[in-house]
């Protein structure tokens, strides 16, 4: 299994030069431009640095990847452009942007939300793939087959991370329509958020919305809802990611897999839990969002899921209100810190 993984945001020395060292092993490098939106925060925001300097170090990097021997992704993945989304300005910039990437550190794929980037993406540059974002929430045949004069390959929605028998339905739709397909490995994002799609468009429009005098802060429902023990025991039920130790799995659905890198508190960690294909530590520690901190002393300790956890919740009737088996589980990973043996305090 190959991984696509994100450029993260702030410096970090150390993930460029494993991702180097096992470049046979990544398919491609992703990431936005400056602050272009896309589905995260800027690259820009909160790096300590001025905007002229992370835009200057981000080009040394990619330069540093590419030399290497590196392909790239370009993100253009916000859920929503607002009064630019069809205008000839924007597609003017995105056109200048998508050319300087490509020419001047190569650029294999472009990854989007929208249709109309998509559409300009394949009209404009030939020979460079584009991709249905994961925030499409593209999980049935027909919701492929609707965009598919579009894109050339899709994120496929996250949900179906352990669903076995829509994974094979999607598998064999690509296969017979020449589409490739690939998953998002480390979601913590909670199964069919409510508020999903509502928070993707905040994100979309962060920098407008820094600058009012705003009278809520949204980070998303997940946070308030976890706090509730009740649901705290159903977060493994309701999470979709994918452990390092299961990938082999999905060998025959995806030829690579993505790893959400680009924020987290220690990419590096992540990286090369999914390069080992194994990994002891809090689970939570590995996804983006993560919720450790919700659950704080206590923590999933994933070498504790066991060897068929995801054989059985990829073949299961998805029944969860009648039954046990995940919060089960849980229960038996759940390690509290003082308690385990292991931790050096």
């Amino acid at each position: 299994m190959k991984f696509i993984v994100g450029y993260p945001i702030r410096e970090n020395r150390a993930f460029l030069e494993d991702v180097i060292r096992a470049r046979e092993q990544i398919a491609e490098v992703y990431f936005s431009w400056g602050d272009t939106p896309n589905g995260r925060s800027a690259l820009t925001a909160d790096t300590g640095e001025t905007a002229f300097e992370t835009q200057q170090r981000q080009a040394r990097d990619l330069k540093l990847l590419s030399d290497a021997g590196l392909r790239f992704n370009l993100l253009f993945n916000a859920n929503c452009y607002g009064r630019d989304a069809q205008s000839r300005a924007f597609f003017s910039r995105l056109g200048d942007l998508v050319d300087y990437v490509q020419h001047s550190f190569g650029l294999a794929s472009v990854t989007t939300a929208s249709p109309l980037i998509a559409k300009f993406v394949k009209e404009n540059f030939p020979g460079i793939d584009t991709r249905a974002s994961v925030n499409m929430e593209i999980g049935t045949v027909e919701g492929i087959s609707y965009v598919a004069d579009y894109f050339d390959s899709f994120y496929v929605k996250r949900e179906y991370n352990r669903d076995r028998a829509a994974l094979q339905r999607l598998r064999d739709w690509c296969d017979q329509n020449g589409k490739q397909m690939y998953l998002l490995a480390n979601s913590g994002c909670l199964n069919y958020c409510s508020a999903h799609n509502f928070h993707d468009n905040l994100v979309a429009h962060e920098a407008e919305i820094a600058a009012m005098d705003n009278g809520y802060r949204f980070g998303g429902v997940c946070w308030d809802h976890l706090k509730d023990p009740a649901n705290a025991e159903r977060w493994l039920q309701r999470t979709n990611f994918i452990r390092p130790e299961d990938i082999s799995l999905y060998e025959a659905f995806t030829p690579a897999m993505k790893l959400a890198t680009r924020v987290n508190a220690v990419p590096v960690r992540v990286l090369n839990a999914y390069l080992d294909g194994r990994y002891r530590g809090s689970a939570m520690e590995l996804l983006e969002p993560n919720h450790s901190g919700i659950f704080y002393p206590h923590y999933v300790e994933n070498s504790l899921l066991g060897s068929d956890f995801a054989e059985r919740v990829m073949s299961c009737d998805k029944r969860c209100e009648q039954c046990g088996y995940c919060a089960e589980v849980m229960r038996r990973a759940t390690v509290t810190l003082e308690s385990d043996p292991s931790m050096k305090l």
